[in-house]
């Protein structure tokens, strides 16, 4: 407890009897009497061979109990292990080398490394470092193609992680690095540690090739990533059909059967092969396992089929589309839960440009809106 405050009263003995109270305010001052803390109380580190001067090894944590002047900042003293001198420690309790390793020198180095806090007198603490060497990488790092598509209002990208880079290593000490060629960074970010993708606000419409990395510190392999914009038109959103699936989670829907389903959803409704299918969004049913998919079909010439058109033709094609993945309901008009005369209603369709939803898998990437169906019973 750093303190106390006491409300201390005083009162007198006269008819009647008066009072007076003072706030009395006690603070505990620290001692140091709590020595640095490691954690773990051990540290156990492997550098390869033939990395460079200056690698990082490992970073020591250190806390203390006592108060803040009392505690850090912490000074670092390598007390045994290096006597020739083939580690640094930094003021921060970085252990970096300051030697190019050889596996074949040596294999193994135990350091003793002493934490001594800021108080007066100062507390010391000890920890042993284990340093494995080695051999160098002899694996390239493999990566899977990823492929992106990412559905946005006319002009109205938010910007936002859009999917992620797999990649792996068959040697088992590889810390894997990505980089995006630098001419590319004012539309798009990697994350040079989990190889996340980053877009940035306003992206126009069109297709991006990205030049993506991964390194494993010798080699150095090259990622395709493809990136697909697709900016929507306000027509498209009242000509929309939803088809709900059953049971299935919209990422298993994105890299397993999305492709497949937009083929053979294409032959069932375009009447010309010069139509555009648009998958405007997929979305959870809440409180379902089911899963809802927004389209539309623009015409060659520009305009849009009619829902009541498109309708018909999954109808008439239903069996063949559940060849690829069971159908739940065709909706265009969704009255469920209103009590509509003749269940005449009327469906409004909203999209949340900057609410956007992305669902990844190791090679494909979907980034969507989210949407909100409104229904309204009519006259």
């Amino acid at each position: 407890i750093s303190g106390y405050s006491l409300v201390v009263q005083a009162r007198d003995s006269g008819t009647p009897p008066l009072s007076s109270s003072v706030t009395v305010n006690v603070d505990i001052s620290d001692v140091n009497d709590n020595s640095p803390v490691f954690t773990p109380a051990n540290y156990t580190a492997v550098i390869q061979e033939n990395k460079p001067v200056g690698t990082s090894i490992l970073q020591l944590v250190v806390t203390d109990k006592d108060s803040f002047h009392n505690g850090p900042p912490f000074t670092f003293t390598i007390l045994t292990g290096n006597e020739e001198e083939e580690f640094t420690l930094d003021p921060h309790g970085v252990l970096r080398s300051a030697v190019i390793f050889k596996h074949m020198v040596s294999t193994e180095y135990v350091l003793c490394v002493q934490a001594k806090d800021s108080g007066k007198p100062q507390q010391v603490s000890h920890t042993y470092v284990q340093v494995r060497v080695i051999e160098e990488s002899i694996h390239k790092p493999t990566a899977i193609p990823l492929e992106i598509f990412i559905v946005t209002m006319e002009d109205d990208f938010p910007g936002g992680v859009i999917g992620k880079i797999h990649a792996t290593d068959q040697d088992v000490y590889d810390v894997l690095t990505y980089t995006l060629k630098s001419e590319q960074k004012s539309l798009f970010k990697v994350n040079s540690h989990d190889g996340k993708i980053i877009a940035l606000g306003g992206l126009d419409n069109g297709k991006y090739v990205l030049n993506v990395s991964v390194s494993d510190g010798r080699f150095q392999v090259p990622i395709d990533v493809v990136v697909h914009v697709e900016q929507l038109l306000q027509e498209m959103l009242q000509n929309t059909v939803t088809i709900r699936f059953e049971n299935v989670s919209p990422e298993d829907f994105v890299g397993l059967h999305m492709h497949g389903f937009r083929r053979t959803l294409r032959n069932a409704v375009l009447s010309q092969k010069q139509d555009s299918l648009h998958i405007i969004s997929i979305q959870p049913v809440a409180g379902s396992g089911q899963l809802d998919m927004l389209f539309a079909v623009q015409m060659h010439s520009g305009g849009f089929y009619k829902p009541a058109y498109l309708i018909q033709k999954l109808t008439n094609a239903r069996r063949h589309l559940e060849n690829v993945i069971r159908i739940s309901a065709i909706l265009e008009k969704n009255c469920s839960g209103l009590d509509c005369q003749e269940q005449h209603c009327e469906q409004s369709l909203s999209i949340d440009s900057h609410s956007l939803m992305t669902y990844s898998t190791a090679r494909i990437s979907f980034v969507c809106p989210r949407f909100y169906r409104n229904v309204r019973c009519m006259c």
